[in-house]
This record gives C-alpha cells, structure tokens and sequence, in this order.
C-alpha cells in the first residue's frame, strides 16, 4: 500500500511539473517603467526613456531627463537602467496554439478535411495551455497570428496574445482573413540535393479557374437578400470581399505573384496580403501600386536556385524596404511552432544585411501589426496602445544578448519560467554549476 502511495504520489508531482503557469493577475493600477532604452517600433529610439501604464493601456512615452516624475502618482516603479525595451513581438502565420509535437498527429489542430475551407477557423481551436508558448515568450514573442494549414483555401485566421486562461482572453482580432494557398505555375524535377529541372504545372489552370468560381459564386451568394440560406463556406467569404478582412495569398515566386495581382484587381481585394514573397522585390513597383503588403519567408533558408547566392535571402528585407513596401518577417515551415522562439534573431539577420536596427524591429512588430490589422492596438510603444511589450537585458535580435526580465500582455504581467528553464535549474543544481 505505501509503495502504491509513493507511486500516486510521484505522479501527481510529474503532473504538476508539466503544468503550464496560470496568468497572473493584474496588482497594479498605474505602472511607471523608467531609464530604459526605449524602442517604440515606430522608428525611434528614446536613449533613456520612460513608458507609464495605466489600467493595461500606455499613458505616457516620454524622455526620463525631461520627464518631470512625481512618484506619488505611481502605483509601483519598475527601473530598467542599462536594459532595453521592446513592444511584443508578433510571429505571423503560424501554427503556435494549433500544434504541440509535429510528429504526433493528434497534437496537431492545423488542418480540416476539405480543399475549399474558409469557414474553418483557428480561432477556437487555439490551446493557450501549450509548453511551447512558454518557450516562445521568453525570447519577446507575445503576440502571434494562428492560421490554418492545407487545401487551396486553408481556412481563418486569428490574432492573439499569448497569455490568458482560453483564447476568449487572448484573442486580440478574431478572423482577420482567410489563406489562400496558390498553386505553383512550375515544379521542379529530379533528385532533392540535384538543381534538376521546372517543369510547368499542367493543372495550374484548372485550379486557378475553381478559384476564380468559387469567388464569383460567393460574391453572388452575398448579394442575395436572404442571407440565411447561404451556405457557410460562402457566408464564411463575406469579411473580405465586403473590404473588412484581409487575404493571405500564399505565393513566392514572378509568375505566380504576377497572377495573384491580376486576381485581387479582379475582385477588387482590399487588404491582399502576400505571403513567402520570394520574388516580391522583383515586382515592387506592381505590388506597391496595387496596395500588397508582403509577409516575407524566413531569410534563414538555402537558395532556391542554383544561380543564388547564399546571402540573397537574407538581403530580401532591405530590398523590400528601399522599395517602400510594407513588410514583415514570419517564420513558417520546417518546425515553425517550436522555431518562432528565433523570430527575433531572423529579424537580427536583417538588420546584418542593411536594415537599420529600428527597421529590424518594426518588421517583426510595429509593421507586422499594421499588416495584421491590430495597429491601433498593438505592435509598437505609443499612447493609447495595449501595454503588450517586454525588457531584456541586451540587444533582443542578438541571440547572444536577448534575455527577456520583464513582460507584459494586454497589460498583465506575465511568467518567464518555462520547462526548459525548470530543466536546466534542476541540473545545474545537481552538478553544482554557476552559469
């Protein structure tokens, strides 16, 4: 019986071990964060700044050297001397809250049976009680876009904050847009380490022109005056094509770029988004002119081509930037869940190859919100935003220096521990190290 009660008992405590930390409720009414570089996403650095909170929302950005403090109108003072300040970052199109481990089927929420699936949405299907979302905000990603995988239209998007209890705390925008993944006009052949040879797609036409229809079908369905017997795939259309949501068009080379432009005049899109956009600055001046916004692939990824050299994608941000797009870095693919921790460090790549550091930042924040929709409430430190933001030690695109001491969602302070933390706590206990 007693070694029934130490098993029980071991078990409980491996159960507690692997829970997640539960949100942590809000102690402070007004929060004044002061001596801190301030990085406000926007553009500019405040060398020594001050950033004063209020009920969750930013009340004050100001100069510490001119800013005339009286600290009996503070509820608690935070200093941050010799740290920076950053606003969250935002890991767009990805699949955090959707997947745990890739390999085991059923941890994955990403993708529903069927090729034409708007109506399916991430929005409820978002876990907040996943580990790897612990991980991931202790490097400055707190805000991210859960999206939908498969089909030609994978489904809705959503937008969160990555604290709370359920999504109803963390959603920040429900069904922001749909994704539509286009197909590719050529295909290449031969052994995967080979350069091999294109070879065009003999159903691109056909795929495309379902599209077209299907778009044309719900257009027609939207303008019926009974709109109770529309079906929900078509019903599921009505945000973007009644200009209130964006589309994700998943392509990223000319040819299939080119197409996507020709397709958005057509239905007169008005937020179209490109996503992956390898050959985006290619076409600048086309995507400029008809309102694109690009969320651009990884740079951290071999050629695709073998005329390429292996810095090219890494100077795709800069390009992007001197032609006057807007842009943000995301980081889907291979592992792109447990990976989204690097999204700071892919943005710091940038910034070795031409973007300024304030350009770097923006990419995956300011400008990510702005693509995103949710501007006006997060992505960069200004009055009247969210206070979703956090402080490091040193330089957050830096892998070397990001070591994140404070941070805040939705104005609520968050925990920084996770099970890697635990982990290395408990063997640096047991083999007596100090670093």
């Amino acid at each position: 019986m007693k070694a029934i009660i130490f098993i029980f008992i071991g078990l409980v405590g491996q159960v507690l071990m692997a829970q997640v930390p539960a949100p942590i409720a809000q102690q402070y009414n007004r929060i004044l964060i002061q001596n801190g570089r301030v990085h406000t996403g926007l553009g500019k650095i405040i060398p020594r700044g001050v950033v004063g909170i209020e009920e969750g929302k930013i009340i004050l950005v100001a100069n510490a050297l001119t800013y005339k403090m009286e600290s009996s109108s503070w509820d608690t003072i935070i200093n941050i001397q010799g740290q920076e300040l950053y606003p969250g970052f935002i890991a767009a199109n990805n699949t955090i809250g959707l997947t745990e481990i890739d390999a085991v089927r059923a941890t994955n929420d990403y993708r529903e049976v069927g090729y034409i699936s708007p109506h399916v949405r991430s929005l409820i299907a978002f876990n907040l009680d996943s580990k790897i979302i612990y991980t991931i905000r202790t490097n400055g990603v707190l805000i991210c876009q859960a999206t939908p995988r498969g089909g030609l239209i994978s489904g809705t998007s959503s937008v969160f904050g990555l604290d709370g209890w359920h999504w109803e705390d963390a959603v920040i925008l429900k069904d922001d847009g749909i994704h539509v993944n286009w197909p590719s006009r050529f295909y290449q052949t031969g052994w995967w380490a080979a350069p091999g040879l294109l070879k065009e797609n003999d159903k691109y036409a056909t795929v495309i022109e379902s599209l077209t229809a299907f778009f044309k079908e719900s257009q027609a369905y939207l303008s019926e005056k009974d709109q109770e017997q529309i079906s929900i795939k078509h019903a599921a259309m009505r945000n973007v094509l009644m200009g209130n949501g964006r589309i994700y068009f998943h392509a990223d080379f000319a040819p299939e770029i080119n197409d996507v432009i020709d397709f958005a005049k057509v239905f007169k899109i008005k937020y179209p988004v490109i996503v992956g956009g390898h050959d985006a600055s290619f076409l600048a001046d086309r995507l400029k002119e008809n309102d694109f916004t690009i969320m651009l692939s990884k740079p951290h990824h071999l050629p695709y081509f073998e005329g390429d050299q292996p810095y090219d994608n890494y100077q795709t941000a800069k390009l992007l930037q001197d032609a006057g797009l807007l842009f943000c870095i995301q980081n889907a693919g291979s592992m792109e869940v447990m990976n989204a921790r690097n999204l700071p460090f892919l943005a710091g790549t940038a910034m070795a190859y031409g973007l300024t550091e304030e350009q770097a930042v923006a990419c995956i924040s300011y400008n990510a919100a702005k693509i995103l929709g949710v501007d006006h409430l997060v992505g960069s430190i200004a009055d009247g935003k969210v206070a979703t933001l956090f402080v490091s030690k040193g330089n957050a695109l830096d892998m070397r220096t990001n070591n994140v001491s404070l941070g805040m969602i939705n104005g609520r302070f968050i925990a920084l521990e996770n099970h890697q933390m635990a982990l290395s706590k408990k063997y640096h206990q047991k083999y007596q190290l100090t670093d």
